[in-house]
C-alpha cells in the first residue's frame, strides 16, 4: 500500500515543468542461423533522451530532439543489412491525470496509429528507502507486472514471431517535492510524486532524470491528433498483421529487428 505524504513537508513544491530523461536499453538480440560475426557486430546497449512536460494535471512524453540517428545499419560479410529499430523512440504519449485517459501516437513500419486508452494502475510497495536525485529527496517503490510481447527471431534463415510473457520487476525513485503523479514513458498516474529514476528488470531498461526545469510551454501539452483512431485491442490486431507480413517477406535480404 502506498503511504500518503503530507504536502509541504519537504519544502517548496512544483506542479508544472519539464524533465529531460536518459534511457539506457539493453539490446536483446538472438540470431539462430549460426552467424556469429553478425551477432558480434550488434551493439549491446543503446542510449536515448526523452522529454516529459507536465502542467495542470496533464502530461506529454516524447523523444527529445537529437542530431544523432542511432538506427544502426550494419553489413555482414554476405552483404546482409540489419536495421535496429527501438520501440517507443518515435511515440508520443499524452495523459490527462484527472480523468485517467491517455492518447498515444505510435509509429510502426511507416504507419501512424492514434490509440485511445486509459491509465492502468499498478500495485506499488513502499520500501522505506530514500536517496537524493537532482537535489530532490526521493523514496523507493517497487512493483511487479506481467506483460506479453512479440519477439522476432531469425531461425534457419526465416523470420519467426513468438509471443512471450514476461514478469517485469520495476524499481522507481519518486519525489513528492514535485507532487505530480507522473514519470517516464507509460508510467503515468502511478505514484504520489514525480518519478526521477526507474529500473526495469535489473537494468534491461533504465530511466534517469538529467534535468528539471520549471519552464514549460503549456501549449505543447496536448493530445496527438489523427483521423483514424484505434482501441488498444484494435492496434494489437493491426500490429500483428504487420508483423506476420514482415515474417513472410523477410526470408533473406534486409533484416529489421525491433527492440521492445
Amino acid at each position: 500500500m502506498i503511504a500518503l505524504f503530507a504536502a509541504g513537508i519537504l519544502g517548496a513544491q512544483e506542479n508544472e515543468g519539464k524533465v529531460t530523461y536518459e534511457r539506457v536499453s539493453q539490446m536483446q538480440i538472438r540470431i539462430n542461423d549460426g552467424d556469429e560475426a553478425m551477432a558480434h557486430q550488434m551493439p549491446r546497449t543503446r542510449t536515448d533522451r526523452f522529454e516529459l512536460m507536465f502542467s495542470g494535471g496533464k502530461t506529454l512524453w516524447k523523444a527529445a530532439e537529437s542530431d544523432d540517428d542511432q538506427d544502426n545499419m550494419t553489413s555482414s560479410e554476405g552483404g546482409m543489412q540489419i536495421r535496429m529499430v527501438v520501440a517507443g523512440n518515435d511515440d508520443v504519449l499524452f495523459t490527462d491525470l484527472g480523468s485517467g485517459k491517455r492518447v498515444e501516437k505510435r509509429e510502426m513500419f511507416d504507419k501512424t496509429f492514434i490509440i485511445d486508452d486509459s491509465v492502468r494502475m499498478m500495485k506499488w510497495k513502499m520500501t522505506g528507502e530514500t536517496k537524493e536525485v537532482l537535489n530532490k529527496n526521493c523514496m523507493k517503490a517497487t512493483a511487479t507486472d506481467i506483460r506479453t510481447r512479440s519477439v522476432m527471431n531469425m531461425e534457419n534463415g526465416q523470420m519467426e514471431r513468438k509471443e512471450i510473457q514476461d514478469t517485469v520487476n520495476i524499481v522507481a525513485w519518486f519525489t513528492n517535492e514535485i507532487p505530480v503523479a507522473t514519470g517516464p514513458a507509460e508510467y503515468q498516474g502511478q505514484l504520489p510524486g514525480l518519478i526521477l529514476e526507474m529500473d526495469i528488470n535489473n537494468g534491461r531498461q533504465v530511466f534517469k532524470a538529467l534535468e528539471i526545469s520549471q519552464k514549460v510551454d503549456k501549449s505543447d501539452i496536448k493530445a496527438p491528433e489523427g483521423k483514424k483512431r484505434y482501441t488498444p485491442a484494435e492496434f494489437r490486431t493491426e500490429r500483428d498483421k504487420m508483423l506476420d507480413e514482415m515474417q513472410k517477406n523477410n526470408r533473406g535480404g534486409n533484416r529489421v529487428i525491433r527492440m521492445n
